[in-house]
């Protein structure tokens, strides 16, 4: 494939409503375009198990059952969609990169929809020892740890399925989970002969000296023991936007959001965001969904500088 083939129209950051419905918007404008997702199962509304409230559903739906009816348009349309952790982006040149851990990728156009399920360190020790023991990114960090012990926190089917790329890797994993329930309870990385779960317990304390030594844990009567290991990954979420891999590559307002205008447009030509990663007052999947398709045709409206949008009729 010649550099020129390499490059994508337009890449999709985040696979939630924002983000599918912008590749269904610009795949069917006949532009070549590529949804990178942390995971299927990730996200504000693949953990929602009831909606009702979008417009067209006749009966409710979970929110994985609608994102799933979402994704199969995209495809449909000729989207192509690829599970892969960003790291990294370089969104300075005519052709924009976004860097993950299973390779890059180089586009036209980069639309931002990763959400807001970011959070800040909550975890005393947590900040102290970022880098040192403390990862949000089980692919990135993994092969750290072989032969050692690690736990991942939280009790998402994404903590669960980081937990059993860790048994590859680490002689053992703790999956600390703060409820009596995963979210998920058959999947199959829970087989793993070296993963460990503790229910209903949750971490007061990351300790150590120049790395993670050991966690500080509290069960559910509140009983305080101590967990010695050597990598902490956190998969615990908030509500604020995901924007951690940008590293300052993109104007941010002062909650850490995207500023975009009425058509999606950031403060870099050529980079658009769409729903709950903007400053938008409102977070709701028919909000985001729409950001998604203005998003899309803003990015066409760039690469074909036209100076009006091309609206899309059946």
């Amino acid at each position: 494939m010649s550099e020129t083939e390499n490059i994508y129209d337009v890449i999709i950051i985040g696979g939630g409503p924002g983000g599918l419905s912008a590749a269904q918007y610009a795949s069917r404008a006949k532009l070549r375009t590529v949804v990178l997702d942390k995971s299927a199962t990730a996200g504000a509304l693949a953990y929602t198990s009831h909606i009702e409230n979008y417009p067209g559903l006749i009966d409710p739906l979970s929110g994985s059952e609608l994102l799933d009816i979402f994704r199969n348009q995209a495809l449909k349309f000729g989207a192509e969609y690829v599970e892969a952790q960003v790291v990294g982006v370089n969104l300075a040149g005519e052709v924009k990169e976004v860097f993950t851990m299973s390779g890059n990728y180089r586009g036209k156009t980069v639309i931002i929809a990763t959400g807001s399920m970011g959070r800040k360190a909550t975890i005393k020790g947590e900040a102290e020892f970022l880098g040192r023991g403390v990862s949000y990114c089980a692919v990135c960090d993994a092969a750290f740890y072989k032969g050692r012990t690690v736990c991942v926190i939280g009790n998402s089917e994404e903590a669960v399925k980081e937990a059993g790329y860790l048994t590859r890797f680490a002689e053992t994993v703790y999956l600390i989970s703060p409820t009596k329930k995963l979210k998920v309870e058959n999947h199959p990385a829970l087989e793993a002969p070296n993963l460990k779960v503790l229910h209903e317990t949750t971490v007061a304390a990351i300790e150590g000296a120049d790395s993670v030594e050991k966690l500080k844990l509290l069960d559910s009567g509140k009983n305080e023991t101590e967990l010695p290991l050597d990598g902490v990954f956190v998969y615990l979420h908030g509500s604020k936007p995901v924007v951690d891999y940008l590293y300052g590559a993109l104007e941010l307002g002062h909650e850490e959001c995207i500023p975009s205008n009425r058509m999606m447009e950031t403060s870099i030509p050529g980079v658009f965001a769409a729903g709950d990663v903007t400053c938008a007052e409102v977070r709701q999947v028919v909000i985001a969904a729409a950001d998604g398709c203005l998003a899309a045709l803003s990015a066409e409206k760039f690469i074909h500088h036209r100076t009006k949008s091309r609206a899309q009729w059946g």
